[in-house]
């Protein structure tokens, strides 16, 4: 998922729109969990990044990405950018 999300609607109050976005992310992220992995793997790997505008957005955990998107919100900018990118992986053994 590579996307811009605006964070402005004239029928719906700004955070509104945002949970609306942070529950679009969930959704994806729950659909790309569900699909089947490759013989081999374990378990499905996301590399986040949030920010302003592609250029700058910034590498993010799968957990941070509702703090990045509430920090983002908050400098009043109209848009924001997440891409959210799987990859099969293997289990970590700790």
């Amino acid at each position: 998922m590579k996307k811009n999300f605006p964070l402005h609607d004239p029928r719906k109050a700004d955070a509104r729109v945002l949970d609306a976005i942070k529950h679009e992310i969930r959704k994806y992220v729950q659909r790309e969990r569900a699909k089947k992995l490759p013989e081999g793997f374990g378990q499905w790997n996301f590399a986040a990044r949030v920010g302003a505008e592609a250029a700058s957005a910034e590498p993010k955990d799968l957990k941070g990405i509702s703090a990045a998107l509430d920090a983002v919100a908050k400098t009043g900018v109209s848009s924001v950018y997440v891409e959210i990118v799987a990859s099969p992986g293997q289990l970590s053994r700790a």
